[in-house]
């Protein structure tokens, strides 16, 4: 019988006793949906990032959703964002019955082009329809041109929701991601392949009383409690109205639980995650691969490390190779714009030809801190053979 390699997975949750600890804890206690959990783990993302206000939420899609509706996003408005994302980074806009566009990206950082987003800014003014909204997509971990782009955003009056899912635990100059000094609302994952998780779950942080107030309130249908924010005298201490049309997108006390709990791991998780990147790009550095770049001054969460096939006509037969030795790679990602769903929205092959270009040789190695040297070692060898 053949030896088998054990599968090495492009991502994975790390969960420790504490974690296990955590959320029995909750389990035997009197919550289990909302409850104290929530609090501390709002507050342990305020100290993490240095912002004023965490909302968490059942996941990162819900948390894009009230942000575009907190931020007013409806009909007849337009939001921008990059293709080289998940489909919910333009879904959520779709879902407030906004219009979607893109912002093609930079062939370097993979995230959205400065250079294109100036242009195309300047061509929105004169036409007489710039976006409500624009999202930056932090890709694989690493922000975005912040500070030029809230320029941007001022300059044109338009709002910013950094997407950092991707992003928990990185920094954009001296600040970290998700301290909203360049942006209205900033948006977290906490997925189990993301640097820490709740099983699925995410935040969006903002440094605006108004917008926090607003996003508690979508995410549990839109009821209050505060008798300040009722339109008629309380009948009693059990009286709540429903002010709004919000949803049921709260997180619940056993994932806030270990949510605290891994975020007190997060910089030894992100710190783990650069070790594994240093040993890919030193034994990567001979092959036909374009590796990922890291810019001075951000310093990733490294959520991904993708290459790119210089000859994309090899890269299905490498992924192939590297799934049939039982290494779990992955692609990151089809541009949104090619959706079948966006196509019929009257996007076309060609529009953004930077971020397809990148999508035709890419392929994302395996990335998370479980991994051996043993395990790069393995993953290098396939890529070596099959590249030679």
């Amino acid at each position: 019988m053949s030896h088998i390699e054990p599968f090495i997975a492009y991502g994975r949750q790390h969960i420790d006793q504490s974690d296990v600890d955590a959320v029995v804890a909750v389990l035997t206690s009197d919550w289990l949906t909302q409850g104290p959990a929530i609090e501390r783990f709002e507050a342990a993302l305020v100290a993490a990032t240095e912002s004023t206000y965490a909302v968490v939420v059942s996941s990162a899609t819900a948390a894009l959703h009230i942000a575009c509706l907190a931020l007013d996003v409806g009909p007849g408005d337009l939001v921008w964002t990059s293709p080289n994302s998940f489909v919910a980074s333009a879904n959520c806009a779709l879902y407030c019955g906004a219009e979607v566009d893109f912002v093609d990206i930079d062939p370097v950082s993979l995230n959205m082009s400065l250079a294109l987003l100036t242009e195309k800014l300047a061509a929105a003014k004169a036409l007489g329809r710039l976006p409500k909204v624009v999202i930056p997509v932090h890709f694989g971990g690493e922000s975005c041109d912040m500070a030029e782009i809230s320029a941007l955003a001022r300059q044109y009056g338009v709002r910013v929701i950094e997407d950092a899912s991707h992003a928990v635990g990185a920094s954009y100059g001296a600040r970290k991601v998700g301290s909203c000094e360049f942006s209205d609302i900033t948006v977290f994952s906490f997925h189990p392949v993301k640097i820490i998780t709740t099983a699925e779950g995410g935040a969006a942080m903002t440094n605006n009383p108004v917008i926090a107030a607003r996003l508690a309130q979508l995410r549990a249908h839109g009821i209050t409690r505060d008798a300040g924010q009722m339109d008629r005298a309380s009948d009693g201490p059990w009286h709540y109205q429903q002010i709004s049309l919000g949803y049921n997108y709260r997180m619940t006390d056993m994932q806030a639980a270990l949510g605290v709990s891994q975020l007190a791991r997060l910089d030894q998780f992100v710190a783990a995650r650069h070790r594994i990147a240093d040993r890919y790009d030193a034994m990567l550095a001979d092959l036909p691969l374009t590796l990922p770049s890291r810019k001075t001054g951000r310093f990733s969460a490294l959520h991904l490390y993708p290459v790119q096939v210089h000859q994309p006509s090899k890269r299905l037969g490498l992924f192939n190779a590297l799934r049939a030795a039982n290494i779990g790679v992955n692609v990151h990602y089809i541009p949104i714009h090619l959706q079948p769903y966006y196509r019929h929205l009257g996007f076309h092959t060609g529009d953004f030809p930077a971020a397809e270009h990148y999508y035709a040789g890419a392929i994302s190695l395996p990335m998370h801190p479980q991994l051996t040297p043993k395990d790069l070692d393995r993953v290098v060898a396939v890529l070596r053979e099959e590249l030679r």
